[in-house]
């Protein structure tokens, strides 16, 4: 039914071409009457081969019908997989609580274990140290101008202070208000700190829960430190200890994921 109709078609076509190819009486034909009608059966045959071939179906077919029903199925997919791996979760939640109360003990030291580990708030009399750049630039020394190294607080002796603060008793510690724990790395890059993925500028501030006379005896005994103070007098460093009578730092909620782990000797 379809091949018919393109043949009638194109034979009408054919037959128009034909009567404007046929000069009339008393006529020259120019150039350009002649062409129109071969421009013609061109487009014709042109129309009739694409009618052919689309056999009554689009040529371009649209896609987007069939993309956006893929990208739904991909989504459904992956908001089960997600309710999944949450029903697990839970589950797994709930076998532990369950298997906790069987055993009320070993409940109770992983309980002391989270809070020694940093994994709870603490709050206490401390010590909060403040480590600042120097104010000066080299040319304020004249002929015996430093190397700008030694005006700025490096990862050395932020480090030389967590350290003796640990040596001091301190039971737990925040950098930047930032709880750190045994596996916090501190960082530096340029005069910034990096710490758990964050950039701090200085001042850069350490507080310890502990006891103070403690704290403040491990500070003056730790080599590091000592350096440092020598350098705040030497080069203006900025350093300065504060004692607290409550201070409050909040739970570690970092990554616990270990790279590596060495057994202590």
């Amino acid at each position: 039914m379809k091949n018919s109709a393109a043949g009638a078609s194109w034979r009408l076509v054919v037959r128009r071409v034909a009567r404007g190819l046929r000069p009339r009486r008393g006529h020259r034909r120019s150039v350009w009457s002649a062409g129109v009608p071969l421009i013609a059966l061109a487009a014709g045959l042109l129309f009739t081969t694409s009618a052919t071939i689309a056999d009554g179906t689009a040529l371009r077919d649209d896609r987007r019908p069939q993309l956006n029903q893929l990208i739904a199925e991909k989504r459904e997919r992956l908001e089960a997989n997600e309710r999944d791996a949450a029903d697990l979760l839970a589950e797994v939640d709930r076998e532990t609580g369950r298997l906790a109360e069987l055993d009320q003990p070993a409940r109770d030291q992983a309980d002391a274990l989270r809070q020694s580990a940093g994994f709870s708030a603490l709050h206490g009399p401390g010590m909060t140290v403040t480590l600042n750049d120097s104010p000066r630039r080299g040319s304020d020394f004249g002929d015996n101008a430093p190397n700008n190294d030694d005006l700025v607080v490096h990862q050395g002796d932020v480090q030389a202070v967590v350290n003796a603060l640990w040596a001091g008793g301190a039971e737990a510690m925040t950098i930047m208000d930032v709880r750190v724990i045994s596996t916090s790395a501190v960082r530096c890059v340029g005069n910034t700190l990096l710490l758990h993925g964050q950039v701090f500028s200085p001042p850069f501030k350490i507080t310890a829960i502990g006891e103070p006379t403690a704290l403040s005896r491990a500070l003056e005994s730790a080599e590091g430190v000592r350096e440092f103070r020598e350098a705040v007098t030497d080069f203006g460093l900025g350093y300065t200890e504060k004692v607290e009578k409550d201070v409050r730092v909040q739970a570690y909620d970092g990554s616990t994921d270990l790279r590596s782990a060495q057994a202590a000797r």
